[in-house]
C-alpha cells in the first residue's frame, strides 16, 4: 500500500505531472484533475455557495487549466496556479451576474458551520442547540455585511482551509497583508457579535422590569 505524499512530495509529483502533460500526455492531466479537483470544487463553493453554480464553474476553471497548461512555467506549485483560475473564474462569474457571494447556512457542512462558529465563541460560547443555531445564523448575516475583499479572505480561509501563505499566492498579497485582513474581519465579527448580544440582552432586562412593573 503506498504511503501518502508529503506537501513537497505532491508538488513535485504535480510537476512531473505537468511536464508530462505539456508533451501531450493526457492522462497526466486526468490525474491532476482527479487529484485537485475536491479542493476547486471546495474553493468553488467557499466563493459562490449556490450548489447549481458550482458545478459549471469548477468544469470552466479545468477547461482553462488544460487550455493554458502548455504556458504554466512551473515558476509556482500547479495548485496556486490552478487555485488562481479558479478564484478569477468565480469572481468573473459574478461580475457577469452582477451579483456578490453570499453564505446561505442550508449550505453549509458541519465542519464549516464548527469553523464559522469558532470565530465568534472564543468569547461567547453559545449554549444549547437553540443559541448554536442563533449564533450560526448572526455569523451568516454578518459576514455578508463585510467588505467583499475581507469576508472574501475569511471566507476562503475558515470555509475552504486554505492556509495564509496559500491565500498570498492565490490572491496575489503578501502575507502580513492576508494576515491583517484576517486579523481585521475576525475583529468585525467579534465586535458585531459582541455589540448584538449586548443588545439583546439590554432588550432582554428591560422586558423583564416591564414585566415586574
Amino acid at each position: 500500500m503506498a504511503l501518502p505524499l508529503n506537501r513537497a512530495g505532491k508538488q513535485e509529483d504535480d510537476r512531473t505531472l505537468v511536464r508530462e502533460c505539456q508533451s501531450g500526455v493526457q492522462s497526466a492531466f486526468e490525474e491532476l484533475v482527479r487529484r485537485h479537483q475536491q479542493r476547486v470544487f471546495a474553493l468553488v463553493g467557499g466563493i459562490l455557495r449556490r450548489p447549481e453554480d458550482v458545478e459549471d464553474v469548477a468544469q470552466q476553471v479545468f477547461l482553462k487549466a488544460y487550455l493554458g497548461i502548455k504556458r504554466f512555467d512551473q515558476r509556482a506549485a500547479f495548485s496556486t496556479w490552478l487555485y488562481k483560475i479558479a478564484v478569477n473564474e468565480c469572481w468573473d462569474y459574478l461580475r457577469k451576474k452582477k451579483v456578490r457571494p453570499l453564505v446561505y447556512e442550508s449550505d453549509l457542512s458541519e465542519e464549516q458551520v464548527s469553523r464559522l462558529d469558532g470565530i465568534v465563541s472564543l468569547t461567547h460560547p453559545p449554549e444549547g442547540p437553540d443559541a448554536r443555531a442563533e449564533a450560526r445564523e448572526m455569523v451568516e448575516r454578518m459576514l455578508d455585511t463585510l467588505p467583499e475583499q475581507d469576508r472574501q479572505l475569511l471566507v476562503l480561509k475558515e470555509m475552504s482551509g486554505f492556509s495564509v501563505q496559500e491565500l498570498a499566492e492565490i490572491l496575489k498579497l503578501n502575507v502580513n497583508t492576508v494576515k491583517v485582513r484576517l486579523f481585521r474581519a475576525r475583529g468585525r465579527i467579534m465586535d458585531m457579535y459582541r455589540r448584538r448580544l449586548d443588545s439583546s440582552h439590554k432588550a432582554g432586562s428591560a422586558s423583564a422590569l416591564r414585566r415586574k412593573g
